[in-house]
């Protein structure tokens, strides 16, 4: 089976080929038809489930956000974690991901959620789960994706060196079993959330010690200021 013919750059269909050969995401393909066939809305909009792969080539990945879902209110969804389109009201976690930029490296703190800027350096923005049902969280959480994000994350931990993966929260944490650290840096704390960001998320400092970690193995930090 050929790689779908979904928005999603080339180097990562190359690099997952066998992936979308297999039978779990055949299952995961007819799982999500048979889910609009019934009427159900599912986001983010098709064109976008791939977003993060297409935002940011595997050559280029420098960092690793990894999400749990997709927002699943209407017109947040964009495929990339934690961000939401200009225009949109900026979700809890993202305004304390804003915060501890501001307390940590003194940047102002944008008008808006789209975090595209950081995409196009190198930032991978993954979700977890690529897909959601609308107003039902966790809805595809059983549905295939963890295996081929799983299997992304095994890609990045192989293909590439000094990655700095961000895991924030208990689910992103579990992940670091998949991740060498000999070869990568891996960056744990609380979750962004107003439930936990109180609990270890606030003052981290996890985008300085990326910044740090890029440089001393020569490549170039990441702006982490959101343009206006």
């Amino acid at each position: 089976m050929p790689a779908p013919a979904v928005k999603i750059n080339e180097q990562w269909k190359i690099a997952l080929e066998e992936e979308f050969a297999k039978p779990y995401f055949r299952n995961l393909i007819a799982f999500l038809k048979q889910e609009k066939s019934e009427g159900k809305v599912i986001y983010p909009a098709g064109p976008l489930i791939f977003n993060a792969y297409d935002s940011t080539p595997l050559d280029a990945v420098k960092v690793v956000i990894l999400g749990q879902d997709p927002y699943h209110n209407p017109g947040q969804a964009m495929g990339l974690s934690f961000s939401v389109p200009r225009g949109t009201s900026i979700p809890p976690s993202l305004r304390n991901i804003y915060k501890e930029l501001h307390d940590s490296l003194g940047l102002s703190i944008p008008a808006h959620g789209d975090l595209s800027d950081w995409a196009r350096q190198g930032v991978f923005l993954l979700n977890a789960m690529l897909t959601v049902e609308r107003n039902q969280p966790g809805s595809h959480q059983r549905s295939g994706w963890q295996y081929f994000t799983d299997a992304s994350i095994k890609v990045i931990n192989a293909q590439r060196e000094h990655v700095v993966f961000m895991l924030w929260g208990a689910f992103a944490q579990k992940k670091a079993a998949l991740i060498d650290p000999q070869r990568h840096l891996i960056l744990s704390s609380a979750h962004p959330s107003p439930f936990s960001a109180d609990r270890g998320f606030f003052g981290n400092q996890h985008f300085k010690l990326a910044n740090d970690y890029l440089v001393k193995h020569g490549q170039a930090p990441i702006d982490w200021q959101v343009g206006a």
